[in-house]
């Protein structure tokens, strides 16, 4: 009975997710048509709304737990925990500023999402060294325009049991090469409100994100990346553990 209402309850967020994309794609496409960094800002706007009506249509509420510590005029690179669907439109809600993300290029291959996918992301192919050389080049000349960008370190999906998966070292480089610091996301229960291993065990409720503390990078160089890598690994998985004490995540 609970897989079968889980069932019902995917297909029926499903069909928001569509049907909300189907009546915002109109303004993406006019939005396109404007100078790139107006086009780009009204765009992301747009995909926040429709992140918004979405988790609001389906019952899913995003408590975002903010840091007073966060500028709104800094870059960043947001960093966040990756274990579900949810963590995208989580993410767009609870970050202060407009972002350039890293994603997947696979996902560019969904009809019509696939093209509203790549108005938006820096795409990876992570299997292609090239591909991987270029969207770091394309990561740090967004920051190096004044804009913040996304990654999720674990590269994909957290299908274990573990906190988190090992980090890939991209996002550390970038931020010791342009001395950019780091702002880590915590989704502390979307893994649970929808498990990528078990999604008919979805279900609505309050997702809370936290605005964890910023780190630098000090005087960290090259050299230092994985000392770094492990320093906010470490970070994040010491707040991760205060709140599952708590009973709050997985």
């Amino acid at each position: 009975m609970r897989k079968l209402a889980g069932a019902i309850y995917l297909i029926y967020s499903l069909s928001v997710f569509f049907a909300v994309m189907l009546l915002l794609l109109p303004f993406i496409i006019l939005f396109t048509f404007f100078p790139s960094t107006t086009s780009y800002n009204l765009i992301f706007q747009t995909i926040r709304l429709w992140s918004w009506l979405v988790m609001t249509i389906i019952g899913i509420k995003i408590n975002t737990v903010e840091n007073p510590t966060w500028e709104k005029n800094q870059s960043y690179i947001y960093i966040g925990n990756h274990g579900s669907y949810l963590d995208a439109p989580a993410v767009i809600l609870s970050t202060p500023t407009i972002f350039k993300p890293l994603g997947k290029i696979e996902m560019a291959k969904f009809p019509i999402f696939g093209w509203i996918y790549k108005q938006v992301v820096i795409m990876v192919d992570r299997s292609n060294k090239e591909s991987r050389a270029a969207s770091v080049a394309a990561l740090k000349e967004q920051i190096n325009a004044g804009m913040s960008i996304l990654l999720f370190p674990e590269g994909t999906m957290n299908t274990t049991d573990n906190l988190l998966k090992d980090f890939y070292d991209g996002a550390f480089k970038i931020s010791i090469e342009t001395r950019t610091p780091i702002a880590p996301m915590l989704l502390l229960n979307a893994k649970k409100m929808l498990p990528r291993k078990s999604p008919l065990m979805v279900n609505p409720g309050i997702l809370h994100v936290m605005c964890a503390d910023i780190i630098y990078p000090k005087n960290y160089t090259l050299d230092d990346v994985e000392e770094y890598k492990k320093e906010v690994f470490e970070a994040m998985k010491n707040q991760l553990i205060q709140f599952q004490n708590y009973g709050k995540i997985y």
